[in-house]
């Protein structure tokens, strides 16, 4: 199985033809045909399911194209770094991050090295800390910040020198919106938006439990998320409380919701992780030793 092969198969996944693929591709659609067809001997496995316009994934389908995809992304991210490896510091920075303050310290040192480093280029990856910790174990992160909590026995990390509030998100006419803040026994019969990543229990310390307490069992929990920012419509939309952090879901003057913060305040730290067997570029190094700079 050549890496070729599959990124052709990509092309045509996308494509949803092997007409369009095989033009975008500048090939013939027999030799393309063909490609795929030994591909699936190959592999034993039917890849599509083909129609009079179009063609479509199979299951089989499905999983070989998630695991291309990341094959060729690690297949350029190589390229890339070996491109730049006997020149200047220069080349490419990977780095996944949720919604965020902490963002605002790794830009800072985006900026501070882009000063003496033009060539070097900062790339992001938004997602929650599923998606994050896992493109940081196939090797398609140098670095991610994860939010408390979360577990970090996989990595090596960094406290960084921001943080998150922990509140609700209401419209600002509801009758929570005229406390200065709540109390678990105010959200205990109520209609709540959590994050997924929160209820985890399997996490070792897991402070968002420990502070409802024996209460976090009655809870209930009519929807979840992974991002914020769609918990803001079902807000909006009357479903219920969003349970997420400060300065995420729009919340100004002008924004039907409003922010109210948990009481006692709960507070969730960031960090900085990376594996701790990633071979790092030279312009990820850089990175990692202005991090430790400025949050020592």
């Amino acid at each position: 199985m050549e890496l070729k092969t599959l990124q052709y198969f990509v092309r045509i996944a996308r494509e949803e033809s092997i007409t369009r693929a095989a033009n975008a591709l500048h090939i013939t659609q027999p030799t393309l045909s063909r490609q795929i067809k030994d591909l699936e001997k190959e592999l034993n496995v039917k890849l599509f399911n083909r129609r009079n316009h179009n063609i479509q994934l199979t299951d089989e389908g499905v999983l070989l194209k998630n695991r291309a995809e990341a094959l060729i992304e690690m297949s350029n991210k190589i390229q890339d770094e070996f491109k730049v490896i006997d020149k200047n510091i220069e080349g490419n920075v990977y780095i996944g991050c949720g919604e965020t303050k902490g963002m605002e310290v790794i830009a800072n040192i985006f900026n501070d090295i882009q000063d003496d480093y033009p060539n070097i280029h900062f790339h992001i990856y938004s997602g929650n800390a599923d998606d994050i910790a896992s493109r940081l174990d196939k090797g398609l992160l140098d670095f991610g910040i994860l939010i408390q909590p979360v577990n970090l026995n996989k990595y090596k990390s960094l406290y960084l020198s921001t943080s998150d509030h922990w509140g609700i998100i209401a419209k600002k006419d509801d009758v929570l919106a005229q406390k200065s803040d709540v109390i678990k026994e105010d959200l205990v019969d109520k209609p709540l938006i959590c994050s997924r990543q929160v209820l985890d229990t399997a996490i070792d310390k897991n402070d968002f439990t420990e502070w409802f307490g024996d209460l976090f069992n009655h809870l209930n929990i009519v929807g979840t998320f992974n991002l914020a920012y769609n918990a803001g419509w079902m807000v909006k939309a009357g479903l219920g409380y969003a349970i997420t952090l400060d300065s995420i879901i729009d919340t100004s003057k002008e924004s039907e919701l409003t922010f109210i913060p948990l009481e006692p305040r709960l507070i969730s730290k960031h960090n900085l992780v990376w594996r701790k067997d990633h071979t790092f570029s030279k312009a990820a190094q850089l990175f990692l030793d202005k991090a430790i700079d400025v949050c020592q």
